[in-house]
């Protein structure tokens, strides 16, 4: 027995594709719009609302090269990961929902405790590590 509307996930999933639904049965794709991998551009360019997120990503690899550089960076770059996470959190907690790209992974007062919480949790560890000579 099919219910005669969409449940809210459809709903949501919908919504935030941007995809409107088939103007007949038969499905025409030309009522879809821009939604979809075969937009301009192909499905891995990297689109302005996963600019935050690649943003966050470049910062993440660039501080763990800088300690693997040597053991006295490694208090540093456990502080800059710890920052570049409470930066993660603060921008998922102010970019509405279309513009957060990948960081929205789940609702945004999880997806903010979860960054605060791992990087208040890196924050701490930094400042306890004692200094390498």
């Amino acid at each position: 027995m099919r219910h005669s509307a969409p449940s809210a996930s459809r709903l949501r999933r919908q919504r935030r594709a941007g995809a409107t639904q088939p103007s007949d049965a038969a499905g025409d794709d030309r009522a879809r719009g821009p939604a979809g991998p075969h937009r301009a551009g192909g499905p891995w360019r990297l689109r302005g609302r996963q600019l935050p997120y690649g943003i966050v990503i470049s910062c993440l690899v660039l501080a763990l090269l800088w300690m693997w550089q040597g053991s006295e960076n490694v208090r540093g770059g456990t502080l800059a990961v710890a920052g570049i996470l409470l930066a993660a959190a603060l921008a998922r907690l102010a970019l509405p929902e279309g513009r957060a790209g990948m960081l929205a992974s789940r609702r945004r007062l999880a997806d903010v405790a979860v960054l605060a919480a791992l990087g208040t949790g890196l924050l701490v560890a930094g400042l306890v590590l004692p200094v390498q000579p």
